[in-house]
């Protein structure tokens, strides 16, 4: 990406002049090991970007894979989110297992298929179709509207909440973490169903990465906060999104694996990238 192309997307996204620390830090560093890995493998790179909600993984996905098409790189940007399961898919399992998994977000309520045959798709040759979902209708695109990519691409760029994540041990989730699973979960059926979605078909999807890198934010606290304000720039774009009430209680149910993540990832990610409370990387 050019200097005044990076400077456009900056203005378009209405980045704050601080995010050159993040281009600088972060996605010409990612756009590196991206490049060193496609060439090392000769073929499809498939990089994981994890971090918990509102930590810019879409925008350092967006920017990254605009540095590597600069450098000739064919690149497609996938991201956990629009593989979810549409609302009326949801509610049946809400339904048949359990009322949580009626919201959006944790493991059990992904269309895993979907998502590896994606990657797999991304990786050959032919026209793969990247489904986007729109959380404003809290539904799937319409498959006419959806993003075509020429495979094999040279890297696949990966992001979401919980990408590379792990399951908790069982004796962890005994006991509840916050008010939504002492009130809606007393038994700890919905967490035991998600940790062991989690543990089965993610694991599955997650294996297909090549490397892992690692957005920590400084702690659980700040999440609600990044995420307000991203539900804030989803109203002022659509015209609909959650209060800042309706947030606080959403992100509960991101709460325990998100901790979990930071505690259990760092360890063993290729890359951790560790953040601020306004998402500055800071140095190592």
């Amino acid at each position: 990406m050019s200097e005044e192309r990076l400077e456009t997307f900056l203005r378009d996204e209405a980045l704050p002049p601080t995010f050159q620390a993040t281009v600088e830090a972060v996605c010409r560093p990612l756009a590196d090991r991206a490049e060193a890995l496609h060439r090392a493998k000769a073929a499809t790179a498939v990089v994981g970007l994890c971090g918990a909600q509102g930590s810019g993984k879409s925008t350092i996905a967006a920017v990254t894979a605009h540095l590597l098409g600069a450098r000739g790189l064919s690149t497609a940007v996938l991201s956990l989110d629009d593989v979810y399961l549409g609302r009326e898919a949801r509610q049946w399992l809400a339904d048949q297992t359990h009322p949580l998994l009626a919201v959006r977000g944790p493991p059990g309520t992904h269309d895993v298929a979907l998502a590896c045959a994606i990657l797999d798709g991304l990786a050959g040759p032919g026209e793969i179709p990247l489904p986007r979902f729109d959380k404003a209708a809290d539904e799937r695109r319409p498959p006419s509207t959806w993003d075509h990519v020429q495979g094999p691409v040279d890297v696949v760029l990966f992001e979401g909440w919980c990408v590379g994540a792990r399951p908790q041990p069982a004796l962890d989730l005994l006991a509840p973490l916050n008010d939504l699973e002492r009130l809606r979960d007393p038994d700890g059926g919905w967490r035991r169903t998600v940790n062991r979605a989690l543990a089965g078909p993610y694991q599955a999807l997650f294996a297909r990465l090549d490397t892992l890198v690692l957005l920590a934010a400084p702690g659980f606290d700040v999440v609600q906060t990044w995420r307000t304000e991203q539900e804030h720039k989803l109203i002022a774009r659509t015209g609909s999104g959650m209060s800042d009430a309706e947030i606080a209680v959403f992100i509960q149910h991101y709460e325990r694996l998100t901790r979990w993540i930071l505690t259990e990832m760092p360890s063993r990610a290729d890359w951790v990238v560790r953040l601020d409370e306004d998402r500055t990387p800071l140095s190592p």
